[in-house]
């Protein structure tokens, strides 16, 4: 059974237009002129127990809007969104019971507070038990490394250690649910590395849903199994994410390590991209050869120590997408 549905989901809100001119804005304090904007126009999917799921779109698809009804912050204008059998937005207490949030650019930390307290807050907060208390404490602190800066007040942080932070708390009262929306925007690496591997690991033990919407396709292609592409408010892909790579992928890259000196190879929608002396990388367009084709081709004719074949990458599928 869907841990989360949601069917012809829309939200449009309602924008005041400002008028041109001295007299049409004395006339607005009477009369006020708005405009619809659709953020999200028909929105349909489900999602099983334990999935991870990248949410996927330019900005302004309608991502965040709809991670923002998921989680009962906003009411949708039409459809239906049902999160573990209730209506998040109609349900709120029962429903932040079951689900944690980290918004990339909205804390909801203390500043004031170094992050043991903070923990003891929402522990009171959310009736956590004295066992899975400490048993989370202990595990987030190690596989988050925030043994360092537990003492020190949130203010005094730096931006991945407060990321880190906003996730130990999003998943102390262990909800079956995590969204997850730009977590590792403006972070290095070494933080994304810890953070990913925290989402995976949390996944692994807990068996916790995921939603993630971020822009770092790595973030995708190292945490999620399946990916729903959003744009202007429609789902325009819902496929796992190595279906999705294959579907909208245009070319496949082979790197040959030929026996002897490389040789020439001159074939249509075929590129050298990369040469060394025994080493040569090409991009081959799916659509002017198959892999099987190109394969036989420098089998038949050349001597080949290694060949090593890899498809476009996800950063490069999505960029396509998003000028289309």
């Amino acid at each position: 059974m869907a841990i989360i549905e949601v069917n012809h989901l829309q939200k449009n809100f309602k924008i005041y237009k400002r008028p041109k001119g001295t007299l049409n804005a004395v006339k607005s304090l009477f009369v006020r002129n708005y405009e619809i904007k659709e953020a999200v126009r028909d929105v349909s999917f489900s999602i099983e127990p334990g999935e991870m799921v990248g949410y996927i779109g330019a900005n302004g698809a309608g991502k965040s809007t709809t991670i923002k009804m998921l989680s009962g912050i906003l009411v949708p204008t039409s459809g239906t969104v049902s999160v573990n059998g209730i209506l998040p937005y109609r349900n709120r207490k029962e429903n932040a019971q079951n689900i944690g949030i980290v918004f990339g650019q909205r804390s909801q930390l203390n500043w004031d507070l170094p992050m043991e307290d903070t923990f003891q807050l929402y522990k009171q907060m959310y009736h956590i038990d004295d066992k899975t208390f400490q048993k989370n404490v202990s595990m987030f602190t190690e596989l988050l490394a925030m043994e360092s800066f537990l003492r020190k007040p949130v203010r005094q942080l730096s931006l991945g250690q407060k990321m880190r932070a906003e996730l130990a708390i999003a998943m102390l009262h262990n909800p079956q649910i995590l969204y997850l929306d730009e977590p590792t925007i403006g972070l290095d690496v070494l933080v994304k590395d810890h953070i990913r591997t925290f989402i995976r690991e949390l996944n692994k033990e807990q068996h916790t849903t995921v939603i993630l919407t971020t822009h770092d396709m790595k973030d995708i292609d190292t945490i999620c199994d399946r990916v729903i592409f959003i744009d202007k408010g429609v789902v325009l892909a819902d496929s796992s994410l190595e279906k999705f790579k294959n579907s909208h992928s245009e070319s496949y890259f082979i790197r040959i390590l030929y026996e002897h000196q490389k040789q020439p190879v001159n074939y249509p929608g075929v590129l050298c991209v990369a040469e060394k002396e025994h080493d040569v990388t090409y991009q081959v367009d799916k659509r002017a050869m198959s892999v099987n084709a190109f394969l036989q081709i420098l089998l038949d004719n050349f001597e080949i120590r290694d060949i090593e074949i890899h498809q476009e990458g996800i950063e490069e599928i999505v960029k396509k997408l998003y000028t289309k």
